[in-house]
């Protein structure tokens, strides 16, 4: 079948599983997809007597144990008939580093841990039809938050602005990979409850033993979607990263995913400026007052200067409010004023949603749909950009 000719017909999914429940649910998600149909096989991988659905299937869903030697057996032998003629997802409800490894070492093109939702599986089918496509070549789009001071909220915005990212292009199969670059905070990984997986001397000082197995097993889940690649926090020790690590490491997630989302730290490291001219939007944090609004202007006017090829860096001011400061009035036509063309938009104060969010691990709209700091956030990472 030529590529063309896939373009043009829907995703044939076949997916083989044992587990009832998840087989009606993938049929009713996916049979209602315009763009994928699905075909079910209500057997473990090693009752299977033949192989023969696989040979008609775009792409292949295998629910298996992975605890289980046979059922491994088993799917490396699927993996051997169809010799990467259509790509395969692996489910199952645990596996350990080695397993994950393994997997990747016969070609599997991505796996899930169980239990998957219907929407998260039709987004692996597409996401794993398109990479073959010669479009699945292409880098990620990468988006850069960087604090003007310390907690101006910098990793909230940055949190959500993945959330937003991956909702957007979900449909389409887009991935969407959160990037915590403060090695002396863990922020995004308590902000999400996830457990933090980026091993930084595994990954060696020059990150000469990163590849995209090794990232694999390094990325964390979250429930919304987003993956997450953090370090555990060790303030005060030097992690020895030299600025070739973290090229490599955004050089090989770049190649995974759709969109990157960085978190980056306020110390200007020497690779900072690496980071910032890899980046295709730059957005400074700020909170309302007069210092933070002037720094944050100095601050971006510096990173456009120090990056001629990169886009000019935009100033969010989050928390924002009118009302009394400092005996004062600051309006947003003062602000408009000190940040001039600069100027990204406002995030609205809402402490309280925020708060809960971050208590949870959760999305700030499963808190409150529509709350003020999403609207305001969705409207400054998706507002129309100059050519």
């Amino acid at each position: 079948m030529t590529r063309d000719t896939m373009a043009a017909q829907p995703c044939n999914i076949l997916l083989i599983s044992p587990d009832a429940p998840l087989r009606e649910a993938a049929r009713s998600a996916m049979n209602g997809a315009r763009q994928s149909q699905i075909t079910v096989i209500d057997q473990t991988i090693v009752d299977l007597a033949d192989f023969t659905e696989a040979d008609r299937a775009s792409v292949i869903v295998v629910d298996i144990d992975a605890t289980k030697r046979e059922h491994l057996l088993a799917l490396q032998r699927l993996m051997i008939r169809i010799a990467g003629r259509a790509p395969l997802i692996v489910l199952t409800e645990s596996f350990d580093d080695a397993v994950g490894r393994w997997f990747l070492q016969i070609r599997v093109s991505d796996f899930l841990r169980k239990p998957v939702k219907p929407e998260d599986l039709l987004r692996a089918c597409l996401k794993a039809l398109r990479s073959e496509s010669p479009e699945g070549d292409r880098q990620a789009q990468v988006v850069t938050f960087m604090p003007a001071a310390g907690g101006v909220g910098n990793t909230t915005l940055a949190v959500e602005a993945a959330m937003q990212m991956h909702q957007s292009g979900a449909a389409g199969g887009q991935t969407t990979c959160l990037i915590d670059l403060d090695f002396d905070n863990d922020a995004c990984a308590d902000f999400l409850d996830l457990e933090p997986r980026l091993d930084l001397r595994e990954m060696g000082e020059r990150g000469e033993r990163l590849d995209a197995q090794l990232m694999e097993v390094m990325l964390a889940r979250h429930d919304s979607g987003i993956m997450l690649l953090a370090a555990p926090a060790k303030p005060a020790e030097p992690n020895g990263l030299e600025a070739a690590a973290i090229a490599r490491l955004l050089e090989v997630a770049a190649g995974r995913f759709d969109n990157l989302v960085i978190d980056l730290p306020r110390t200007w490291f020497p690779w900072t400026n690496d980071v910032l001219a890899g980046s295709d939007r730059i957005f400074v944090v700020t909170d309302m007052t007069v210092p933070g609004l002037r720094y944050a202007r100095r601050l971006a006017g510096s990173i456009g200067e120090r990056l001629s090829k990169a886009s000019a860096p935009r100033v969010i001011v989050n928390r924002f409010q009118t009302g009394l400061l400092f005996g004062g009035t600051l309006r947003k036509s003062d602000v408009e004023r000190a940040l001039g063309a600069s100027f990204a938009g406002p995030v609205a104060n809402n402490y309280q949603v925020v708060r809960e969010a971050i208590d949870r691990g959760v999305a700030l709209e499963t808190v409150k749909p529509g709350n003020s700091v999403t609207s305001d956030l969705k409207r400054i990472l998706f507002a129309p950009q100059a050519a």
